[in-house]
């Protein structure tokens, strides 16, 4: 017969390798997931609805479709204000504009401490635990979007839709909200996401600071309205570097003109370049095109 300190060894080894176990079988299925491709009838759906789907240059299709379907299968959509279920017409789009600001970054790990994402059909109150947010109304606290730091993101379908939709105006409720738990992931909301060193650090706050600054000085004098970031970006640090975010792949041309030391360091953040993408490549690509191997 075993004894005691025997039997809990062998306890915790199983615990172990069943841990281990389940960890390698995650990630093998999360491989599968970034090398599987979207179907026709997805692809569809964002050439229709996502314009900005039909720039994304072709070194970065693969991978971005990729997390896409990772995003879909595993983080948890839940319906709520009325919605009877989330369609997958809704996942797909979704996840692809939330997709879009990790699709070159290093170590994103598709949102860590994202588990959960809600969805009501339109503006929804405010329920007194939000965290970060895109208010319609702050007198009614109806709300867009939100984002909390234990580990959910909140949507109104009615918002995603039109951030999808209109692509060029820097506002996209999804982006924004996204942009959010990138800045949580190290469990504070400073805008200030994790970066590669200590120097990248120095200037991100040096950047971010200063045009912060602007912009609230320019909201705080009246001129906001005339001022080319939204000015909901001078709430706090937080929602200003959601707001150039949002910006950066929206009105990327224009950031670069007009704040192009913000743009730089997003640039550099996001290893991406949207102000050089074609804005002319065809919105009405073939399949085939979209995946080279469907022709072979």
């Amino acid at each position: 017969m075993l004894d005691p300190i025997t039997i809990t060894v062998v306890i915790l080894l199983g615990v172990s390798f069943g841990m281990i176990g389940a960890t390698l079988s995650k990630n093998r299925k999360t491989a599968l997931l970034l090398n599987e491709k979207l179907s026709e009838a997805q692809r569809e759906i964002l050439l229709k609805q996502f314009p900005r789907y039909g720039v994304i240059p072709s070194d970065l299709r693969d991978d971005f479709e990729g997390i896409v379907n990772v995003l879909m299968h595993r983080k948890r959509f839940v319906p709520c204000g009325g919605l009877e279920e989330i369609t997958e017409h809704q996942k797909v789009l979704i996840c692809a504009q939330a997709a879009l600001p990790i699709v070159a970054l290093p170590h994103h790990k598709f949102y860590p401490r994202l588990k959960s994402i809600l969805v009501y059909p339109g503006a929804f109150r405010d329920r007194g635990r939000r965290r970060w947010g895109i208010s319609e109304e702050e007198s009614t606290h109806s709300n867009l979007g939100e984002s909390w730091q234990t580990g959910s993101v909140i949507l109104s379908w009615d918002s995603v839709v039109a951030g999808a939709a209109n692509d060029d105006d820097g506002m996209n409720v999804v982006i924004h909200e996204f942009a959010h738990q990138l800045d949580q992931v190290d469990g504070a909301a400073d805008g200030i996401p994790i970066l590669k060193n200590r120097a990248a650090y120095k200037r991100w706050v040096e950047v971010f600071y200063r045009n912060y600054e602007k912009l609230v000085e320019e909201v705080e004098a009246g001129k906001g309205g005339r001022s080319f970031l939204d000015p909901y970006g001078a709430t706090n640090p937080a929602e200003f570097f959601a707001v150039a975010a949002e910006t950066f792949f929206e009105e990327a041309r224009d950031l670069k003109i007009k704040h192009p030391d913000l743009y730089a360091e997003l640039s550099s953040y996001f290893h991406l370049d949207p102000a050089s993408w074609d804005e002319t490549y065809s919105s009405k690509l073939t399949d085939s095109e979209w995946n080279p191997k469907s022709s072979s």
